[in-house]
């Protein structure tokens, strides 16, 4: 619920047949969330967010980094949202974290987000791919287009991301596109799970990647 002094706020959407799987779901703030899966007999971190006003994203990224460095390292973080800026097409000085695919240049928030990835050991996921431009940009007004949503996840799950794209089509809200992680787990047997954060799906799979 959202108190008469506050204009934000958010939720999720969990597909039907994985509500089953969703063991625990945390509200820290009114920006962000912890959502607990267990996928493949591991259990799988969803934390979407959406990014703070520039007077208060010092504080919110500090809340940040303690939610996620204390998630055990034996669970995987998917971290989804928007971050509320461009890290570019370059992957100096951040090889590993970004994986040197993406659009447009880096802008002044870009640090926020490339250190706090690096200093928690995560991969950008939309940086790993080498896509059209309109599957990378997730933000559209007039001529203006950037990306400005990510996802995130620790470098040890790093294989198991097998895709990730913007629908050019699809909008989540006006302005915002849909962007998409499809993961591979070793389940003999799994269908497709999708969690819906404001504009970031993330699509899970097991099998033969669709």
């Amino acid at each position: 619920m959202r108190g008469k002094d506050r204009s934000d706020g958010f939720g999720m959407f969990v597909t039907e047949k994985w509500v089953d799987s969703v063991v625990k779901l945390e509200r820290h703030s009114e920006r962000v969330l912890i959502l607990k899966v267990v996928l493949d007999n591991s259990l799988m971190n969803v934390l979407p967010h959406l990014g703070k006003p520039e007077e208060e994203k010092e504080s919110f990224w500090n809340e940040l980094f303690h939610l996620v460095s204390c998630i055990p390292q034996s669970e995987m973080v998917v971290l989804v949202g928007d971050m509320n800026g461009h890290v570019g097409s370059n992957s100096v000085g951040y090889d590993g974290t970004h994986g040197g695919y993406g659009f447009g240049d880096r802008n002044a928030d870009s640090s926020r987000i490339l250190e706090f990835a690096d200093g928690l050991n995560l991969v950008i996921c939309n940086t790993l791919f080498m896509k059209q431009d309109s599957k990378l940009v997730t933000y559209i007004d007039g001529s203006a287009k950037s990306t400005v949503h990510y996802i995130m996840v620790r470098q040890g799950d790093k294989v198991k991301v097998r895709n990730v794209k913007v629908i050019p089509n699809e909008e989540c809200i006006p302005k915002h596109k849909l962007l998409v992680m499809d993961m591979r787990f070793n389940a003999t047997k799994m269908a497709t799970q999708e969690v819906r954060a404001k504009s970031t799906c993330m699509e899970t799979q097991g099998g033969t990647h669709l």
